[in-house]
């Protein structure tokens, strides 16, 4: 299974939807995350706790197991053709910069993806 940032942040911050979440990760046996997702997580928590969000998404990461995949030549090229196909202005799943890059490596790695984000839902992939 691969995360989006959705979820990520959902379980770090205990948001609404988190529950579905977190009993996601709990029932699959491997988790993942593409680089991109992690910085963008990283990002989008520092900017709502400031720094010391660092360590919780450490501390998450350590604490669920989720696996860091590198983002090469493979995934920088499905993210241009998730572009392309899902992309804002282009198709009702409005995948943002963020959004392609996650549909790449879901898409490689042919795992389901966990996410709260609902344009996920207008794409080709098996969602959790």
């Amino acid at each position: 299974m691969i995360l989006d940032t959705s979820a990520i942040v959902a379980v770090v911050l205990e948001e609404d939807g988190y529950e579905r979440m977190r009993d996601a990760l709990a029932e699959f046996q491997t988790s993942a995350a593409g680089t991109p997702t992690l910085a963008e997580a990283g990002i989008v928590l520092t900017a709502k706790l400031g720094f010391r969000s660092r360590a919780l998404l450490v501390q998450f990461i350590d604490s669920t197991g989720v696996i860091s995949v590198p983002f090469g030549e493979e995934h920088w090229r499905e993210a241009i053709s998730a572009h392309a196909r899902f992309g804002k202005g282009r198709h009702p799943a409005r995948l943002n910069l963020g959004d392609c890059m996650t549909y790449a490596v879901a898409k490689l790695a042919k795992e389901p993806l966990l996410t709260l984000d609902r344009g996920f839902a207008h794409t080709d992939l098996e969602l959790v």
